[in-house]
């Protein structure tokens, strides 16, 4: 099945993207620009209909920094997918896929919180792990791991 799927994906995006199979799970990777279209045909076309997680890879010193990666699990044919893209950190964002699948935007909130990559198009970003003015983002590979953050009140109840 698994087979299948991969040699749908290879027909559906030859050219733009660059479809394999890596420790048992399909992995697209496809340009910045191409991630909202190439999260559609997966969900329309190819049947990922769960999103299960949003997260990044911090590469220190590579042109393009962060991998973000997304990862689809399809109900009905029961394989995984993995669709992954790089940014800069200069400009560390991607589009959001909260048009797709509405629980992105908290995985997208936890990603930017823990990378600071900023999601395109959710525009509710706020912290959702750290706190209101906590500064720099921890999993970042340069995060100083005895760095200090300000002392927050404790609100009681309200």
């Amino acid at each position: 099945m698994r087979d299948q799927v991969l040699a749908s994906l290879r027909d559906a995006f030859a050219g733009t993207a660059k479809a394999s199979i890596a420790q048992g799970t399909l992995v697209l990777e496809v340009a910045p620009p191409d991630v909202i279209d190439a999260g559609t045909r997966l969900r329309r076309d190819c049947g990922f209909d769960l999103l299960l997680d949003v997260t990044a890879v911090d590469w220190p010193g590579r042109a393009l920094r962060f991998d973000v990666a997304w990862h689809f699990y399809s109900t009905t044919q029961r394989v995984r997918a993995r669709l992954r893209t790089a940014v800069a950190e200069a400009t560390p964002e991607v589009a959001s896929l909260t048009g797709l699948y509405g629980s992105a935007g908290f995985m997208e909130r936890e990603c930017h919180d823990m990378y600071g990559i900023r999601f395109v198009g959710n525009d509710d970003l706020r912290p959702i792990l750290l706190y209101e003015g906590f500064v720099g983002h921890p999993l970042r590979k340069d995060y100083a791991k005895e760095h200090e953050q300000p002392l927050v009140r404790y609100r009681d109840g309200a």
